[in-house]
């Protein structure tokens, strides 16, 4: 049985979770404040999940899920994550998370930073364009017409053929948006992130075509 281990219990990564346990994966998951805050949670989701440090969440798991922000001094942990495709959820939002310089210059995609943070993993943004509601609202039998898509981007091919399971298995379809330098086009404020409610495969990859650099707001 797959073991996917999850960094980051908030919203995105607590419905992950909840979708992973729903399809036959075993889930080991992570938050900053220590398993013992996880308990209703693993309790929600049952005997196939549990809750771990962050490090033993990393080293538990087959493949990784990353649902925290990125940040400057890199915090996540790179031994145990050493070898292993990791799923970046994180989408870049300055006002939130402070500005990084070379993303908002267009060098690189915060993407990019996390690879570079864990030099020996296969980095893929999977998960950024869709509200975590309906990761379970939108999910359809494989085969289904016009079935919604979502997008990966990675530098690695085997990192894409894995969220392209993982994607068909929770209900969606894939466009690959490789490699990590293009993964801006699916960020917020671009057409494939504002149609997030519902796009087949087809409308996704023109929203991805039509994504043009926009400048990042300075707020709160």
């Amino acid at each position: 049985m797959t073991t996917i281990g999850i960094i980051g219990a908030g919203e995105v990564g607590s419905q992950l979770a909840r979708a992973a346990v729903a399809h036959g994966y075993h889930v080991v998951i992570a938050n900053s404040r220590g398993p013992e805050t996880l308990t209703h949670l693993v309790e929600e989701l049952g005997p196939s999940a549990r809750a771990a440090t962050a490090a033993d969440a990393a080293a538990a798991g087959d493949f990784v899920i990353i649902a925290v922000p990125l940040k400057p001094a890199n915090d996540m942990p790179v031994e145990q994550l050493a070898g292993k495709i990791v799923l970046d959820t994180n989408n870049y939002m300055p006002w939130r998370d402070g500005h990084f310089p070379v993303v908002d210059s267009g060098e690189k995609t915060v993407h990019e930073l996390r690879q570079e943070q864990l030099p020996t993993s296969k980095v893929a943004k999977a998960f950024t364009h869709i509200q975590a509601p309906r990761l379970f609202l939108s999910a359809r039998p494989v085969g289904t017409p016009g079935r919604h898509a979502l997008s990966v981007s990675s530098d690695h091919p085997e990192a894409v053929e894995l969220v392209t399971r993982l994607y068909d298995a929770f209900g969606f379809d894939t466009v690959d948006n490789s490699p990590l330098s293009e993964s801006w086009r699916s960020g917020p404020g671009q057409p494939a992130w504002i149609s997030h409610t519902h796009q087949t495969r087809d409308q996704l990859a023109a929203h991805l075509a039509e994504a043009r650099r926009i400048p990042y707001p300075t707020r709160g």
